[in-house]
């Protein structure tokens, strides 16, 4: 069984930065997709950012410009940077890969953005 574990979520104020890490519990070697989504309160989960195995991104227009995604092959990691965050940016952050073996999903972490 394959776990992710997303990381670096937390309090910042408007303006200020965080970066997300998300690894997994044991190598993967057939990874297609990696992304980030997020859910706010009452809110549905939505697409934050994803880049493909060869490296193509996609963001949601939201955060374009102030997000960037980027993965680490070597250690299974996919990251979330974070810039210029505003309070709309608030939610828990899930990580999601598309892989050979299936698809995964993190339990989540916290990004709360005060105004």
């Amino acid at each position: 069984q394959v776990q992710l574990v997303e990381s670096g979520g937390g309090l910042v104020q408007a303006g200020g930065s965080l970066r997300l890490s998300c690894a997994a519990s044991r190598r993967i070697f057939s990874i297609n997709t990696m992304g980030w989504y997020r859910q706010a309160p009452g809110n549905q989960r939505e697409l934050v950012a994803t880049i493909t195995n060869g490296g193509s991104t996609n963001y949601a227009d939201s955060v374009k410009g102030r997000f960037t995604i980027s993965r680490e092959n070597a250690k299974n990691t996919v990251y979330l940077q974070m810039n210029s965050l505003k309070p709309e940016d608030t939610g828990v952050y899930y990580c999601n890969w598309v892989t050979g073996l299936g698809d995964f999903w993190g339990r989540g972490t916290q990004v709360t953005v005060s105004s």
